[in-house]
């Protein structure tokens, strides 16, 4: 079973298709589920998993959508299930290892660096001045703000940035845009660069 944090994001929706193709050349069964961006929901769905016999899978791999789910974690190891953990670091592993009988484990990407990836086009189009809006995933999520420290860390330093908070989906890009734009700051921000 892999859970993921909604159905409404190329990445996540990337991540399952993976998913589904590794588990179709292994010749194994995969159930993806998404909490639709709702912890509570997601510890909800997960525990229902691990506490039914006729619904408990083999592993679980969980990309939390707020907390990195300890207690979750030790329960399905408890139970006799495999437990990763997608793109989270977390502390507790080393210790639901040292008595697990199934594979405890986390896959994490490098964000830091995949910030400074997402701060190349910022210097390459923006060498000499300019302000950049900046989407910054949901704040429960370390990650986000490990990518935007790597994504300062290589623009220039005269360009402005300015963040704005969402949960990495099209549409909350567009809401947080269109509040923004509602503000007096983005109208004299406008004001300034026709100056």
């Amino acid at each position: 079973m892999v859970s993921l944090i909604t159905d409404d994001n190329d990445f996540q929706l990337g991540q399952a298709a993976s998913a589904q193709s590794a588990a179709l050349k292994l010749g194994a069964g995969v159930q993806i589920i998404y909490s639709g961006n709702d912890a509570v929901q997601q510890t909800q769905q997960i525990l229902g998993f691990i506490q039914d016999p006729a619904k408990r899978p083999d592993a679980i791999l969980a990309e939390p959508v707020g907390t990195a789910m300890a207690q979750i974690a030790k329960a399905a190891v408890g139970a006799g299930i495999a437990w990763g953990i997608i793109n989270t670091d977390v502390d507790y592993l080393s210790d639901l290892r040292r008595h697990a009988l199934v594979p405890v484990f986390t896959v994490l990407s490098d964000h830091e660096t995949i910030g400074k990836i997402q701060g190349q086009p910022v210097a390459a189009l923006l060498s000499d001045q300019g302000c950049v809006l900046s989407l910054e995933g949901p704040s429960v999520r370390d990650l986000a703000k490990v990518r935007t420290k790597g994504m300062l860390a290589a623009k220039p330093p005269q360009i402005v940035v300015k963040t704005l908070k969402g949960d990495w989906t099209q549409n909350s890009g567009y809401h947080a845009v269109e509040s923004w734009l509602s503000l007096t700051t983005s109208r004299q921000l406008k004001r300034q660069r026709t100056e």
